[in-house]
């Protein structure tokens, strides 16, 4: 893979990771400890979300879904 993918891939599995450590997060917050911008951030959720990883129980806050995932590390 190309680098720019490997980056994305390993930025959008620590996202997961830290929704799923921390339960519930804003995307104000995914900004401030990542430190991109907040369409980045926007576009790795919609990538979560679409993959049925996190869900959205009210605008601008994100959960883990229930879904079963392993991570290779």
């Amino acid at each position: 893979m190309k680098g720019s993918t490997d980056r994305m891939l390993t930025r959008i599995k620590s996202i997961y990771l830290f929704i799923n450590e921390r339960e519930c997060v804003t995307t104000s917050e995914l900004v401030e400890e990542f430190g991109i911008t907040s369409r980045t951030v926007q576009r790795d959720l919609n990538v979560l979300e679409y993959n049925n990883l996190v869900e959205s129980p009210s605008r601008g806050t994100w959960t883990a879904s229930k879904r079963s995932l392993k991570t290779a590390n």
